[in-house]
């Protein structure tokens, strides 16, 4: 594990790290990380990236985790990222082990994720040429970055490493991607760390505009139906105390997208639980029967909206605050635009908010909230994957971070798990991409060693991931993997049923490996449980076993996730199902 370095050795450190001396880009690289306060990259190494590696001999002030998968280093990265808010970096070589980062760079786009992706290349005077593992990176990866650089000069090296962490981690938050040619990270110059940045036409909005603020304070203090949305931009831009306190004052009941989830604590009286798809009926039915929407930084996504042009139809006034002013009408016409940081909206907003007329509103959610809840038919015989994730939750108390990978398992845990602090909910909001579930976890445990880390993954996920169990043993990272079991696709089985007329077609996973004889070859314990009181067993024991522990729950291949919200319906057309 990542042992933190003392603050007066770090002080230390940094006096050496800054002495002008002569070195190789490779050199640069690893001192201008340090010097960013990165503790810990995630990588794989290659050809052209082999004198970054040999930097690395020797260094004892680097700490780099080898993983087993370019995939898997980029995707524990963004734990890490998530989990912490701080950058995330990774590191591959040229060709196939840059193209292998594209899925996870495109995931961090989605979710607005900063990290700082470092690839090798061919050398300078070889690019162009299709030599030996040369990919055009940049060139690739433009529409999924907030920024890419391609290194041509050594002396370049340095600031360009200080305005990648820049961009990545203001404004909307995002990937930017460092392309070094080996020749480059061979090369000599006087070290010169830049001590700050200033970017031409690079400087996003944070603070937002007074009168935009007034005005929404002026639809609060008249509206008697509001509800606030709340995303993903609330945890990045570290304002879930500042969105407690004015949920306070203003008395306005509060939905959490997927993203959003732990932005606000789910004991709250006043929060409904997320919206959208899959759900629940207070938040869908308070969002379609609102006089006024305050979205604080989501940006409506169609699993939020469903059919757009039905959307939120009684709102009078919507107020959309985000700092990237081109999410702003992009989706959903805001009558009242706030672009600027969450935060600072909030902080603003704080000085004289007035409470909302709703009382007689929040009494009717509240009683929607008690008599419509999340339900499902519990079995004695059979295990439902409900069932584990109230288990799973009763027994860490809210306290772990979780992370999911995509699936009928993402969508249980989004329900059944109540987070009561942000940066606890890790999942693949806008890109839903299997394999993230628990190399991100593994991230944020490097990130947080003294934190209980949960990684909830399907059985077809953790098939695109399950060579990381390999690190997790040989590092003692002390994930607890839960491994829902179902032996299908099942949220694809779930649209074939519902959608498809029950035409399966290609879901069939039965043929998996046993997840237990694949953790115990990787030299992590395996666990399994086929009823209630092996799965309470199992887990037990899971928690109380130091280090990695795998536990496959095998649940009921047809359970579905309810409710739901096919394409084409408003959020308030819900299949309640087993409650209906």
């Amino acid at each position: 594990m990542i042992v933190q370095t003392t603050q007066k050795s770090k002080e230390q450190l940094r006096k050496e790290l800054l002495q002008p001396d002569v070195i190789t880009g490779s050199e640069m690289l690893l001192r201008s990380l340090l010097l960013e306060d990165v503790d810990c990259v995630f990588g794989y190494p290659g050809g052209a990236v082999l004198y970054i590696y040999d930097a690395m001999h020797g260094n004892p002030d680097f700490k780099h985790l080898l993983t087993r998968h370019e995939q898997g280093a980029i995707h524990a990265a963004d734990g890490y990222a998530r989990s912490t808010g701080k950058v995330g970096v990774c590191i591959a070589t040229s060709g196939p082990g840059a193209t292998n980062l594209v899925t996870g760079i495109a995931t961090a786009y989605m979710d607005s994720v900063p990290l700082v992706v470092i690839t090798g290349n061919v050398a300078t005077s070889v690019i162009g040429t299709d030599a030996f593992q040369e990919a055009d990176i940049t060139g690739i990866t433009m529409p999924i970055t907030k920024h890419s650089y391609l290194v041509r000069d050594v002396k370049d090296l340095p600031r360009i490493i200080k305005e990648a962490f820049h961009i990545a981690s203001t404004g909307r938050k995002g990937p930017v991607l460092i392309d070094i040619p080996k020749d480059v990270s061979n090369e000599k110059s006087p070290f010169y760390y830049p001590e700050s940045v200033d970017i031409r036409g690079y400087h996003p909005t944070v603070q937002p505009n007074k009168l935009q603020v007034d005005r929404m304070l002026e639809a609060i203090a008249e509206s008697e139906r509001p509800v606030i949305l709340a995303g993903g931009g609330v945890v990045y831009s570290n304002a879930s105390k500042e969105l407690l306190e004015f949920v306070n004052k203003a008395r306005i009941p509060v939905t959490t997208t997927l993203l959003g989830l732990g932005g606000f604590p789910s004991a709250h009286e006043l929060w409904m639980g997320m919206p959208g798809m899959h759900g629940e009926y207070t938040a869908n039915n308070a969002l379609q029967n609102c006089d006024l929407l305050i979205a604080i930084g989501a940006r409506f996504d169609d699993r939020v909206t469903m059919k757009v042009n039905g959307f939120a139809p009684h709102a009078k006034k919507i107020v959309h605050i985000d700092v990237d002013p081109a999410e702003i009408g992009k989706i959903v016409e805001a009558s009242i635009p706030c672009v600027g940081d969450v935060k600072a909206v909030l902080e603003m907003a704080l000085t004289k908010v007035k409470p909302a007329k709703s009382e007689a509103w929040i009494k009717q959610v509240q009683e929607n909230k008690m008599n419509r809840p999340l339900r499902y038919k519990d079995s004695d015989t059979e295990l439902k994957p409900q069932y584990v994730i109230e288990m799973i939750h009763e027994t860490t108390k809210g306290e772990a971070i979780v992370s999911t990978d995509v699936g009928q398992h993402q969508m249980w845990t989004a329900q059944y798990y109540k987070f009561n602090h942000p940066r606890s909910f890790l999942t693949s909001g806008g890109l839903g991409t299997m394999g993230f579930g628990f190399p991100s976890a593994i991230g944020a445990q490097v990130a947080h060693p003294d934190r209980l880390v949960v990684s909830v993954n399907g059985d077809g996920g953790m098939q695109m991931c399950s060579q990381e169990l390999a690190i997790c043993a040989i590092n003692k990272i002390p994930v607890k993997i839960v491994v829902i079991n179902n032996q299908v696709l099942g949220m694809v089985r779930q649209w074939q049923e519902i959608i498809y007329d029950n035409r399966y077609s290609h879901i069939d996973l039965a043929g998996s490996p046993d997840f237990v004889k694949l953790a115990e070859a990787y030299g992590v314990k395996g666990l399994r449980a086929t009823n209630k009181e092996e799965a309470r067993q199992a887990w037990a024991e899971a928690m109380d076993t130091p280090g990695p522990v795998l536990v496959e729950f095998v649940v009921r291949k047809g359970e579905n996730v309810y409710p739901m919200v096919t394409q084409g319906s408003t959020i308030d057309e819900m299949i309640m199902g087993d409650s209906e």
